[in-house]
């Protein structure tokens, strides 16, 4: 939801230290994968109750996936770059969750099943309205320069990341937070689809 103007604040500093990145011979990809090895080893210290550090990985998770995109931005981007830096989020994003369940299966387990299925139903309607537009030659830049057709919604990047702050900061709170979290994406997925109704009602083309 706050997405777009988040980005007018990072993406200055970002692309700044992007093109001194670029300069070193590190590609974009080598950042994108940085990221989702400190965002992986984050849900594995999420499992090991290490709950500071698992927020310290994260934010150098987060950091990874803005200077990824801004090290592209200097040098040469491609398709299977902005392929892998939307899985390695996605890994990511199913990974905390499951730390939690881990750590804490009693407590934790139903909650995080909740919000990964939530997860599910937001990423399919993002995913299936990027393909249609694509499909329809439908083009934005709202959300910055993306690989893909980014359609806003109610649950996004930052708001995924502040829930997941909270998640490490107060742990005792998991349960309640990611069911709130699982609500709010599961409402952002009806949102999309009521969206891509209006878009695509009246377009032409298979159905399948």
């Amino acid at each position: 939801m706050f997405d777009a103007r988040l980005r007018r604040l990072i993406d200055p500093p970002l692309n700044a230290v992007g093109r001194r990145i670029a300069a070193t011979g590190l590609t974009a990809d080598h950042v994108t994968l940085i990221g989702l090895v400190f965002g992986l080893a984050s849900a594995g210290a999420v499992a090991a109750g290490w709950l500071w550090v698992a927020l310290a990985l994260l934010i150098l998770n987060r950091v990874a996936d803005g200077l990824d995109g801004a090290v592209a931005r200097a040098s040469i981007g491609t398709p299977f770059g902005g392929f892998l830096d939307i899985v390695s989020d996605f890994l990511v994003y199913a990974a905390i969750p499951l730390g939690f369940a881990v750590q804490a299966p009693e407590a934790n387990a139903l909650a995080a099943a909740f919000l990964l299925a939530g997860f599910l139903a937001n990423g399919s309607a993002f995913f299936a309205f990027a393909a249609t537009a694509e499909a329809q030659g439908l083009k934005t830049e709202a959300q910055g320069r993306k690989s893909l057709y980014y359609v806003a919604g109610l649950m996004e990047g930052g708001e995924t990341i502040a829930f997941f702050i909270a998640f490490c900061i107060f742990p005792a709170w998991f349960p309640t937070l990611a069911v709130v979290f699982g609500a709010l994406c599961l409402l952002s997925a009806a949102a999309r689809i009521l969206l891509a109704r209006a878009t695509f009602s009246g377009a032409r083309g298979a159905e399948k």
